[in-house]
């Protein structure tokens, strides 16, 4: 079912391993003209706006955009007792790990009388948007939510687009995942349009826009996050989800081909490939994979997917090779199922979240692990991170010099300020460090 892209032989560079290794792409920047309008629409017209385009897109109009208070935590006796102890569980292990991410202020002292002083701040208001399309998404409300309450945000703001089945407004379980973490302002809302309205909001609505947007969608939401950009904040632009796993001979195939098609189920775009330096071993996870796939509850997306060009098997000549294709494709996903796993993961710079022997599959990461699921795409794991705690804070420095200290460097500030021809400057530092 994989296609294979044979390098053994070959030392290529990390520019030529781009350009030859399966990779999808989504091309944000061609829906650009679709969302602009959109985004101008819910600028102008706020609330209304959002809701007209929901009820074309999503098929139904709720009451409302904001969901009810006891809509959302009547959801939570609606949740079935399994899952309810699974989101327990998630929400504990989660917490823990991003609670331990949030970083201490640190103090540098130049000199008597000199320091600067690094705080980490909140973002006051963030907009945590949940998908609600092919799939339902409550591990998302967890994945976002945690990380912003664990670093102080004050006011936060859940969107998931509405469903007619439930009467308009999200799916229950992602308001019980609200409810459960305490989340009480829900908006049923969708797409661009929730994008949009959480970057203005509406004031007759009384809804408030967000100072960040963070959170995975389809390409319509990802592109209307380019175009706020900069009205607000936003994490990252997410893509179609991927998995890379680096195996050797040693590796369970079964194994293998269950965590790539565990990834391929997602979205047909998905991408789902294996960099190994057995062709033996190859062939045996192909095999699986073409008994499983079709055995999936989603086999026609799981098959869409693994039969794509984004998809494929990788052949290297040994795992040293493997790492420098896994860090020139720089997954979303990264698993090692090689000797010495975690010895090859520490020699990995580029990837979302690296998975480290047989059993630490992706979906532990997906849903129970601790650490998060919103993760960069696209190769964009060469210079983007996860979303972690770190997300929703912003470092400040204190700058504080008392008269000694700042005479003690004034001189020099003057020489600076006029060789860069901004006398002024000077001026500000000789009234107070010379004698009137």
């Amino acid at each position: 079912m994989l296609k294979v892209t044979d390098l053994r032989g070959q030392t290529p560079t990390t520019s030529a391993l781009r350009r030859v290794l399966p990779r999808g792409g989504t091309d944000v920047a061609s829906v650009i003209h679709i969302v602009s309008p959109i985004i101008d629409a819910v600028k102008e017209s706020g609330a209304r706006a959002a809701l007209d385009y929901g009820e074309k897109f999503d098929g139904v109009r709720p009451d409302a955009v904001r969901v009810p208070t006891d809509v959302v935590e009547a959801a939570v006796d609606q949740l079935d007792s399994e899952v309810k102890a699974a989101l327990e569980e998630a929400i504990r292990r989660i917490r823990a790990v991003h609670a331990d991410q949030k970083p201490e202020g640190q103090t540098t002292e130049l000199a008597p009388g000199a320091t600067v002083t690094e705080v980490f701040l909140p973002i006051s208001r963030v907009g945590l948007y949940v998908p609600g399309g092919k799939a339902v998404y409550p591990s998302s409300v967890l994945m976002n939510v945690i990380p912003a309450q664990e670093a102080g945000v004050e006011s936060l703001v859940v969107c998931s687009p509405p469903q007619a089945e439930h009467g308009g407004w999200p799916h229950p379980t992602i308001l019980a995942a609200c409810a459960m973490l305490g989340v009480d302002e829900v908006w049923a809302v969708g797409g661009a349009q929730a994008v949009a309205l959480m970057a203005y909001g509406d004031d007759d609505a009384q809804l408030e826009p967000v100072d960040k947007i963070t959170g995975p969608g389809n390409i319509f939401v990802a592109a209307a996050k380019r175009v706020v950009n900069g009205v607000v904040g936003i994490d990252a632009e997410a893509g179609p989800s991927e998995i890379a796993v680096l195996a050797d001979d040693s590796a369970d195939p079964v194994f293998v081909a269950l965590d790539l098609i565990s990834q391929a189920e997602h979205d047909e775009n998905a991408a789902s490939v294996l960099i190994t330096d057995s062709e033996e071993f190859a062939r045996a996870v192909d095999a699986e994979i073409d008994q499983r796939a079709g055995e999936t509850l989603n086999a026609e997306r799981a098959g869409t997917a693994l039969g794509g060009a984004q998809s494929g098997i990788v052949l290297v000549d040994d795992v040293e090779a493997g790492i420098a294709v896994a860090d020139a494709y720089a997954a979303e996903h990264l698993e090692i199922h090689t000797r010495n796993a975690a010895e090859v993961a520490r020699r990995i710079k580029h990837a979302g979240a690296i998975f480290v022997g047989p059993y630490s599959p992706v979906p532990l990461g997906d849903y129970i692990a601790g650490s998060n699921h919103v993760l960069p795409t696209s190769g964009t794991a060469r210079f983007t991170p996860g979303l972690t705690t770190h997300t929703f804070l912003r470092p400040v420095n204190l700058i504080e010099y008392d008269e000694a200290a700042l005479k003690e460097v004034g001189h020099h500030i003057v020489a600076l300020s006029a060789d860069e021809q901004l006398p002024a400057h000077g001026e500000a530092i000789k009234a107070r460090t010379e004698e009137n």
